[in-house]
């Protein structure tokens, strides 16, 4: 993945987290949904926007210096937060419970973008 085209997706990340975690808030617990899918809702929300700034941080950190482990870790954790929040996402609004699986897919394509970015760090930091 380009630092460019991580560029963007950081901030639809962000940009859409915001809209959805004002969702949550304020539509999802009045629509009577129950607290524990509200609960994971935010969760969601939280782990994309996290995501979404730490992809920002590495596309900066690559405008620096490239790095492979970093351009991994901004496809981990574009993956991550596709399967990881969007599977949430899907479960709460859409009630789809067959794709609970890829939940846990999610949470370990964070891991790896993570242990890429320690990887990355003995590259970065030895200069």
């Amino acid at each position: 993945m380009s630092a460019k085209f991580g560029f963007y997706v950081a901030a639809l990340l962000c940009f859409t987290a915001t809209g959805l975690g004002a969702y949550g808030a304020h539509g999802l617990a009045a629509s009577g949904a129950a607290p524990h899918l509200v609960s994971a809702f935010n969760t969601a929300v939280q782990y994309q926007f996290l995501h979404g700034l730490a992809l920002l941080f590495l596309v900066l950190a690559l405008r620096v210096k490239i790095v492979k482990p970093l351009q991994w870790a901004l496809v981990f954790f574009t993956l991550g937060t596709f399967l990881f929040s969007g599977s949430i996402y899907a479960l709460v609004l859409l009630g789809t419970k067959g794709i609970g699986f890829v939940t846990p897919l999610g949470g370990v394509c964070f891991m790896a973008g993570w242990l890429s970015v320690l990887l990355a760090g003995r590259t970065w930091l030895r200069s």
